[in-house]
């Protein structure tokens, strides 16, 4: 019975022939648009699809690709919006400014293909997916989603070392990590350490992130100096509501300097801790050492690619 459908949309339409490739090129070429064109399986081998001249490349959004052999393909532009590309093969293929905003990319082989510029999106279909399940409470489809959305994020971080595009490559490495710890179980120590590499390091991508948690803890620490004090050689250093603006902010001031001397590890010893004060400057110490060890590791590893 027929489907209604015309050759290029009918997924029933056999298009394995060995004009297909031309056929297609030709009806690109024609100005119509390939959305939702049912590829499934093609040989497709060096295709053209760069629309030269043009600002925008050819509609392929909503295209099913799956399995099709894109070896060598030309792709520049080329709008792949929420196409499915599931085991597709792209190796030499030219995605060089094409847009894969919501694009099925489980199981994609993009061995040596050109991505320079490729509009990936923020996150990629499965993540969307996790993100939904997790919303909707339903932790098996959540694992699921993550589970295939690690692959994909590790496959295309590969992808990007391999080319050279290592801060694209360092931003899916962040992605892969997070569906990694989405997958743990909640509350688990695993899952907690995990979070935690994420918001001192953005697991080892974002060297920034640790100036902030060193700023944060020594102001946090010099909160609580003023609080409960410290000793210099004049006497205790606290907050008195009694004195004035000016000898607080001194105060401050000063805490501020005994706070900064001990995440640094110098200790000068021209301020003591005193009472509870004593725990707090030992638990800084061995924060900012931590901390600043921990710098020098992700700058290290930022600056060396």
């Amino acid at each position: 019975m027929p489907s209604g459908l015309c050759f290029w949309h009918d997924p029933d339409c056999d298009k394995s022939g060995p004009n297909i490739r031309q056929d297609l090129e030709d009806v690109a070429r024609s100005g119509a648009s390939l959305s939702g064109f049912r590829l499934a399986r093609a040989d497709l081998r060096d295709i053209n699809l760069n629309r030269g001249g043009s600002k925008e490349g050819y509609d392929l959004s909503k295209a099913d690709l799956y399995r099709a052999d894109l070896r060598g393909a030309h792709l520049f532009q080329a709008n792949l919006t929420d196409a499915s590309l599931m085991k597709a093969h792209l190796e030499e293929a030219n995605l060089n400014h094409s847009i894969l905003r919501g694009a099925n990319l489980l199981g994609v082989v993009l061995g040596n293909a050109k991505t320079e510029h490729a509009d990936w999106g923020q996150k990629i279909r499965q993540h969307h997916e996790a993100d939904a399940a997790r919303a909707a409470g339903e932790r098996a489809a959540e694992i699921s989603s993550c589970t295939e959305a690690e692959e994909i994020y590790r496959n295309l971080r590969k992808q990007s070392e391999s080319t050279g595009h290592f801060e694209t490559a360092g931003a899916f490495f962040v992605l892969e990590m997070t569906m990694r710890r989405y997958q743990m179980r909640a509350l688990s120590l695993s899952r907690l350490f995990s979070k935690t590499v994420d918001l001192f390091c953005g697991y080892g991508e974002r060297p920034f992130r640790v100036v902030l948690v060193s700023i944060s803890v020594i102001l946090s620490c010099a909160l609580l100096y003023f609080a409960f004090g410290i000793t210099d050689h004049a006497g205790i250093v606290i907050f008195d509501p009694a004195t004035g603006l000016a000898e607080n902010s001194m105060s401050f001031l000063n805490v501020l300097y005994f706070s900064v001397v001990t995440f640094t590890t110098l200790g000068y010893g021209d301020m003591s801790p005193i009472g509870i004060t004593r725990l707090i400057a030992a638990s800084e110490a061995f924060l900012g050492a931590f901390v600043l060890a921990l710098f020098v590791v992700v700058f290290v590893k930022k600056m060396t690619r």
